[in-house]
């Protein structure tokens, strides 16, 4: 189980994009997440026509390790770290450090 997943809210905690906050569009690996609208470069992409591809430069979403983002807590308004936590019927939920309440509940 991971603590960050796809679709997460998250805040960048270091980097050049220090303070920013996104969703988790996908995880590259077990170590790297991409960011809707975060860690942008540009590339430089040749036309191709029998693509369909026109040419140009284009801002492209590159990944971030997963230390250098942390989880947003929506009740505090500030990052916060992840924990597991076994409930009574036996299912493991991710909890806030900070206040012990599930993720996504």
């Amino acid at each position: 189980m991971d603590k960050i997943r796809k679709g997460d809210e998250i805040v960048v905690i270091a980097g050049k994009d220090k303070g920013k906050r996104g969703t988790i569009i996908t995880r590259v690996d077990a170590e790297h997440v991409v960011v809707e609208g975060l860690n942008r470069a540009k590339k430089h992409v040749k036309p191709n026509p029998v693509k369909g591809v026109v040419g140009g430069v284009v801002a492209k979403d590159m990944p971030l390790h997963v230390s250098n983002v942390s989880l947003y807590n929506p009740a505090t308004k500030k990052a916060d770290r992840v924990g597991f936590k076994q409930l009574e019927d036996g299912t493991k939920v991710r909890v806030f450090r900070s206040s012990g309440e599930v993720v996504g509940a």
